[in-house]
């Protein structure tokens, strides 16, 4: 897309921007939460598996206190009648032997359980983010241009990388620590219970001041942990931008400048994290002071019931054991309902993209073109970015198979916006246009697109070899058609000039090869589809003129049986269009030839003479 539609669109959706949207509330927390539980639907039989391997982890190390009470017990029984000198005076380490072999049975299997709980969830968590992922990838193929053209790149990669990789760590985690942590709370009240109802009481006293404590922290963290997200949307936008255009930075010395705005956004990325991560913190010293309350009051009561018989001193010991045991998961219940916040913030962002509008769909009865002529009719179309703001407001164009139209008008009078019509990037606000007399609203997209070859002002290129980027449009195209393309288009020698030729790789922002070579490859690129209409936006503008005499002469050959729309700021390269429209404010003001415009002594006479007066 050249720069003059991207200032269309930019002027139309300049609010709009999602990298500068200001902070906002989840719209449904619960709705996002139900749905990202739903990604988990599938894989039902593996979370259940995981809460069975948990379960029986869980069992086995909460049993283990119990019976190494019993061997504090019997130590303690031991060390008394030895004092006393009773009967049977000493320690039975035979029994305390076999109670270790019992623990070292139990702790080993608990192991076990847990590190199968780990391996299945690992599984799942990372099988759920793919699917996530795919329906991300899949919707941005059914997305409008109008929606790349209101999003930032970082924004839109924020979005893809960060908050997914945010879902799948809390996926992989915080769900065995939730489920593990559920099982432990209630087989620790329940192995309490067994040892004293009043104990147990006192320990479960203290549960509801933590959560009081706590529950306006997580509510302030939640709206925090959505501002950070998307700050760092932003500076991933800012950055991106910043390092592709460095040069027209530095040009421009706009340095102090640019490190001032990524200052700006840095400091409200970090006082946005600081806030959400110092909540965050706060959970765990909360829930330290309500634990450490319970065991004080433990210790003493439990102390008075042991002198008083009614509890052995073992028990006193696995009771703290599990009151510890008990205060840790409800603690890490506590963190893992911050993470959540964290994590829906992240999933109402990705949420967000997967149900933005998409493209209309294609028609179920479809028309394909066998046999293209390559007529192409515009009939009252009507168009505007913004529907209030109709930038074409009734163009009727008939080009004949094989005709060469020339689209030339000043800066923003609409002439890539024909392109964009054309290809359906964009939909009509009314009129239609035709393909030999079939309405390109019939047709899939992919075929119509198929009957075009384009060259734009923005090169694109991505990295690989050289002979790839030409063949990129092509399946199976052999080196010697690339090479006859690349001959063609005046490549072929700058090509050969290269260290590895047409294997020279080409690096991820095309840096190693000037501008002018990269418009040429576009344009052997366009040549190899060998397409029944062509589109030449400014395809020369960045070859020298020498260059560009060479590469006139293979469009020419290139044009010759096909239809093509060629726009140009230079007239000197489209004076033998067959039609040259003149565009301003949307509207095709002018049409002829050249003799016959310049004859009329309007617009394009005057931008000819403006060109070529002495």
């Amino acid at each position: 897309m050249s720069k003059e539609n991207k200032n269309q669109n930019k002027g139309g959706m300049g609010p709009g921007m999602r990298g500068a949207m200001p902070l906002e509330k989840p719209k449904d927390f619960k709705g996002t939460l139900k749905r990202l539980i739903g990604y988990l639907k599938k894989y039902n039989k593996n979370i259940g598996l995981v809460i069975l391997a948990a379960i029986i982890s869980a069992v086995f190390s909460i049993v283990s206190p119990k019976i190494l009470g019993k061997a504090t017990t019997k130590i303690f029984e031991g060390i008394m009648k030895k004092s006393t000198g009773g009967p049977g005076a000493g320690i039975d380490f035979n029994y305390i032997k076999n109670i270790l072999l019992i623990l070292i049975v139990l702790y080993v299997i608990s192991s076990i359980f847990s590190y199968l709980q780990q391996y299945i969830i690992a599984m799942v968590a990372q099988r759920t983010v793919y699917d996530m992922r795919e329906d991300v990838y899949r919707k941005l193929n059914k997305l409008p241009l109008k929606f790349f053209d209101s999003h930032t790149h970082g924004e839109l990669l924020s979005r893809v990388t960060n908050d997914i990789d945010n879902i799948s760590s809390t996926l992989q985690q915080s769900i065995t620590q939730l489920i593990t942590s559920v099982v432990t709370i209630i087989g620790v009240i329940i192995m309490m219970l067994t040892i004293s109802p009043l104990l147990t009481l006192i320990t479960v006293i203290t549960l509801p001041l933590g959560v009081i404590l706590i529950r306006p922290v997580i509510k302030r963290s939640q709206g925090q942990f959505i501002k950070q997200q998307r700050e760092i949307g932003r500076l991933n936008g800012h950055v991106e931008e910043m390092y592709t255009g460095h040069d027209v930075i530095k040009a421009f010395n706009r340095e102090d400048e640019s490190i001032e705005e990524f200052k700006n956004i840095n400091k409200e990325l970090y006082e946005s994290a600081w806030r959400a991560q110092f909540m965050s913190g706060i959970m765990m010293p909360v829930m330290n002071v309500t634990n450490n309350l319970g065991y004080v009051f433990v210790s003493v009561v439990g102390g008075i019931l042991v002198t008083r018989g009614r509890i052995q001193i073992g028990d006193i010991q696995a009771f703290i054991q599990y009151s510890k045991q008990f205060s840790q998961p409800i603690s890490q219940t506590a963190n893992i309902a911050n993470i959540i916040q964290s994590t829906v913030a992240s999933a109402e962002r990705v949420f967000e993209l997967l149900d933005d509008e998409e493209m209309i769909p294609d028609v179920t009865d479809n028309i394909k073109i066998e046999n293209p002529k390559g007529q192409v009719i515009f009939d009252h179309v009507k168009f505007g970015y913004i529907p209030e703001k109709i930038l074409i407001k009734d163009m009727n164009l008939n080009v004949s198979p094989g005709k060469t139209v020339a689209i030339v008008g000043p800066t923003g009078a609409g002439k890539t916006t024909l392109v964009n019509l054309l290809l359906r990037f964009y939909e009509l606000n009314g009129g239609k246009i035709l393909i030999d007399g079939v309405n390109i609203i019939d047709m899939k997209r992919e075929d119509l697109r198929d009957l075009f070859g384009m060259v734009l002002q923005d090169t694109w290129l991505f990295k690989g070899s050289i002979k790839d980027n030409i063949a990129y449009g092509i399946k199976g195209a052999t080196d010697e058609e690339i090479i006859e393309v690349a001959k063609a288009a005046n490549a072929d020698y700058f090509i050969r000039t290269l260290p590895q030729g047409y294997d020279t790789e080409i690096n991820e922002e095309a840096s190693n090869i000037s501008q002018g070579q990269k418009q040429l490859l576009t344009i052997a690129r366009a040549m190899l589809k060998n397409p029944k209409i062509l589109i030449l936006d400014e395809a020369t503008s960045s070859v020298d003129t020498r260059t560009e005499l060479n590469i006139q002469k293979a469009m020419n050959k290139m044009m010759q049986g096909r239809t093509s729309f060629v726009i140009a700021h230079r007239l000197s390269t489209i004076k033998d269009a067959d039609i040259i429209l003149v565009m301003k404010d949307g509207n095709v003001i002018e049409k002829g030839n050249h003799e016959e415009l310049l004859a009329q002594g309007g617009l394009y006479a005057d931008l000819y003479n403006s060109q070529f007066s002495k």
